[in-house]
């Protein structure tokens, strides 16, 4: 079968490739129909920072159809659609066993530590699958998994209602937390985001106001509403230290974006403002309720992805990626 496969740093190969192993007992095959690029994948091609064994399919972000089931499985058969969990956590540390797997001692995510989605076919364990709604496009499916990273990222953050939301980074995950922010009744969503056409998208399909990230124009904008909550979607330390001289005394910053390497912060800023700054690790169980409001969303999901492309594109879709040339949110790929 045909896969995208990661070699290493800049290496990253379209190869025809055996068959996924046979199944365990507890074990599905899935026939991909719709996989997504998160940033997480551009970070690994440019750093192999998490991935334990080369090469590796990624993707993780992904829905297919069931065609095959060990004999172990109960709950899904041929024929379901179903969206894939990324998490490979243990289940037995004691983070897993208190119901926090998105922290668990052991952490691994499919397309790191296994072969992905970027590919014909995949093989999970059963417990890593969920089903979607009949008659959901693969596509929308798919972006069930970032709809549950951004849902987390909503529920760290834990907004006041009427108190403006700023969020810095309109990509996937920012956007999406601004749509979901919107959806459920919060806001205003502040959205400062450097691409103009996916700015411009995400103020049509997101409800999202675009304001400059800057101090002084923020505080014209809010007045003494200062934004006490905010979403730092970049993995910018620059931009996490203006975060911290911007929001409010008593603020509290939800931190998703990816970093490369480490620098400082003042932590006095942060002690002497009582700034709250709030990790979010993928999802604890969002991902379920995220892939029930997927119907609802449809629509409005749709317009913020490119038109789907296929397994030989992978390659250069990665490249115009990190040169953030795409107006749109997410790339989708149909295997």
């Amino acid at each position: 079968m045909r896969a995208v496969r990661f070699h290493g740093p800049g290496d990253l190969r379209l190869e025809d490739i055996p068959r996924p192993h046979a199944l365990g007992p507890e074990d599905v095959r899935v026939k991909v129909l719709a996989a997504g690029i998160c940033g997480s994948d551009l970070h690994n091609y440019r750093t192999g920072m998490w991935v334990s064994h080369l090469p590796v399919t990624p993707g993780h972000e992904f829905a297919g159809e069931v065609i095959e089931t060990g004999s172990g499985v109960a709950g899904l058969r041929r024929g379901d659609i179903v969206v894939a969990d990324s998490r490979a956590n243990c289940g037995t540390c004691v983070h897993c066993r208190e119901g926090r797997g998105n922290v668990c001692l052991n952490m691994g995510f499919v397309g790191e530590v296994c072969d992905g989605g970027f590919a014909e076919e995949a093989v999970l364990p059963a417990r890593r699958l969920l089903p979607a709604p009949l008659g959901l496009p693969p596509e929308i499916a798919a972006m069930g998994e970032p709809l549950g990273v951004a849902l987390h990222v909503v529920r760290r953050l834990d907004p006041a209602r009427g108190q403006p939301i700023l969020i810095v980074g309109g990509g996937t995950i920012g956007g999406l937390t601004a749509l979901l922010l919107t959806e459920l009744g919060f806001g205003p969503v502040l959205l400062a985001e450097r691409n103009e056409a996916r700015a411009k998208l995400l103020a049509d399909v997101a409800g999202a106001e675009i304001v400059p990230f800057e101090r002084d124009a923020l505080a014209e904008r809010c007045g003494e509403a200062v934004p006490r909550f905010a979403v730092e979607a970049t993995g910018s330390l620059d931009v996490l230290r203006t975060l911290l001289a911007t929001v409010s005394a008593g603020g509290r910053i939800a931190m998703v974006g990816t970093f490369h390497g480490e620098g400082m912060l003042d932590p006095n800023l942060i002690v002497e403002r009582e700034i709250d700054l709030r990790g979010c690790s993928v999802y604890r169980d969002e991902q379920a309720e995220a892939i029930s409001m997927l119907p609802r969303l449809a629509a409005r999901l749709s317009r913020l992805a490119e038109d789907p492309i296929g397994l030989e594109d992978v390659p250069a879709a990665y490249e115009r990626l990190i040169r953030g040339e795409s107006p749109a949110l997410k790339t989708l790929i149909r295997p």
